[in-house]
């Protein structure tokens, strides 16, 4: 029977234009490309963890716009419950500007209906967040919010993964409540902004998962520090690695797995995605982790 999991975060449609170089203050020049592509932290890894056969659930907000109904037909066609989904007249849909030039990209977030995910809101959905496997957030959706779902899940006994991406301080109390952090070390850094969090982080090390890209995975057990390889695959595009490593470890981690497996999951998971283009796209099945690894094993 697959995990039950439920993702509240951010819904967005990323509008992508590709050229050989960016254009001076001022200035316009032509493009090569453009495409509009689903994305948000929240959508993305909800699509990894539907992808690697959990029963996904999306709670988060879009506006009455066109590109509301393509992202949330492209949920649907990824196998993920998008009845908890509202749609909102005072917000349009969520945006990612990002322009692609010399081997870098420049991006403006516009959030627009993720702004509208609000704790009266999320209180709607109480009786799925209770009875989730597991949750799983990020730093999307407007932080307030992130505190009172951790607070409700915490006190109904439903364990919380918070990718606390992109960084914001945390509250103390928002990292006594949740189960695991999987910050990467940029945002670890940013995480533990004063001495009271510092503290917290040395005597609570094993809440925090700490990604390294390429380089694989820190976390901590039994008093010691460990590390977790990442996997050498022939990178294409690394837009989505995060949250395809959040949505591989939050399926593990709710199918009962030593936190080694997760780790080790989760950054297969993340490697396979990297060799393809695209975010969602280049996400695999859990047949294709499978298959990945077993190869891997025999290299």
């Amino acid at each position: 029977m697959p995990v039950k999991i439920t993702v509240i975060g951010s819904i967005n449609m990323d509008l992508v234009t590709s050229a050989n170089r960016f254009p001076s203050k001022g200035e316009t020049i032509m493009g090569e490309d453009f495409k509009t592509i689903p994305g948000g932290k929240g959508a993305n890894q909800a699509i990894a963890a539907s992808k690697l056969g959990a029963e996904v659930t999306m709670i988060g907000c879009v506006g009455e716009d066109a590109f509301a109904k393509e992202l949330i037909e492209n949920f649907e066609a990824n196998g993920i419950d998008t009845t908890s989904i509202q749609k909102v007249q005072e917000q349009p849909t969520g945006i990612a500007s990002i322009t692609i030039a010399e081997s870098d990209n420049h991006i403006i977030v516009v959030p627009g209906a993720n702004h509208a995910v609000q704790p009266k809101m999320i209180e709607e959905y109480k009786d799925i967040i209770i009875k989730s496997d597991l949750l799983l957030l990020q730093h999307e959706i407007p932080l307030n919010t992130v505190a009172f779902i951790v607070d409700l899940a915490y006190k109904n006994g439903t364990d919380v993964v918070l990718n606390p991406a992109p960084a914001h301080s945390i509250p103390l109390e928002v990292l006594e409540k949740v189960k695991y952090l999987t910050p990467n070390e940029h945002e670890l850094s940013e995480i533990l902004d004063d001495e009271e969090k510092t503290s917290f982080y040395r005597n609570n090390r094993e809440k925090f998962i700490v990604t390294q890209g390429g380089k694989g995975v820190e976390y901590y057990q039994d008093g010691q520090e460990q590390h977790v390889p990442g996997f050498d695959v022939d990178v294409v595009d690394t837009t989505g690695a995060g949250d395809s490593f959040n949505g591989g470890f939050s399926v593990a981690l709710a199918q009962g797995k030593s936190l080694e497996t997760c780790c080790y999951y989760g950054n297969a998971v993340g490697a396979l995605s990297v060799s393809k283009l695209g975010a969602q796209t280049g996400m695999p099945t859990h047949s294709e982790v499978e298959a990945f690894l077993a190869s891997y094993r025999s290299l």
